[in-house]
């Protein structure tokens, strides 16, 4: 059977989710998943991103790294997105890029993909959950089919894991407070074998 083409979609200022999808493309090629890594466009102007010399450092610092485009939807069988949360809610990068896709989701190309999503924050309350369970909201109006963590793996119940998606608190120096590696590649691991079983059907 051809292997399960997985895109992990994500946005990151400093660096985190940079991180967290970088755990989540090891896993999945463990797996034996095909995995395309890639960011959504950068939308904050110059002054801003200055003004933040972590924000520059990885703007800079992860310039090769491919910009998400629709192909990279229509391309993919499944998708894991990584984000920070603002208040609470979707980063306006990925929103502006979920917005782009009406054409293809128009054409049925959406349907049936699977997806799964992973957030973060600068303090434990910050809205990581809400912000992943907001992000399912426009994944259900894609039809597609979303795979949670769940608490499907000791690596859930651990700092960090919740099951709605791994999150993780960030501090004031832009470090992860918990450990959320595990909790990440058995997301991007479980998020492999439903698309396995889903490829498997439509063959």
């Amino acid at each position: 059977m051809e292997k399960v083409k997985l895109a992990v979609i994500y946005y990151s200022s400093t660096g985190t989710n940079y991180q967290m999808a970088k755990w989540a493309e090891e896993a999945a090629i463990e797996a034996g998943a095909d995995v395309k890594v890639v960011k959504v466009q950068e939308l904050a102007p110059d002054v801003a991103i200055d003004s933040n010399p972590a924000w520059r450092a990885h703007v800079d610092s992860t310039k090769d790294i491919p910009t998400a485009a629709l192909a990279d939807l229509d391309w993919a069988d499944a998708y894991i997105f990584s984000m920070p949360t603002r208040f609470g809610n979707v980063p306006s990068q990925m929103k502006q890029f979920l917005d782009t896709a009406g054409g293809i989701w128009a054409q049925g190309k959406l349907t049936n993909k699977v997806v799964s999503a992973m957030a973060s924050a600068g303090n434990s309350h910050g809205g990581q959950e809400i912000t992943i369970k907001s992000f399912y909201t426009t994944m259900m109006h894609w039809g597609a089919i979303i795979v949670p963590p769940g608490y499907t793996d000791p690596s859930t119940y651990a700092a960090g894991g919740n099951p709605y998606g791994t999150s993780v608190t960030v501090d004031q120096e832009g470090k992860m407070i918990e450990d959320i590696k595990e909790a990440v590649k058995h997301q991007a691991r479980r998020t492999v074998t439903v698309a396995n079983w889903i490829k498997k059907g439509k063959e």
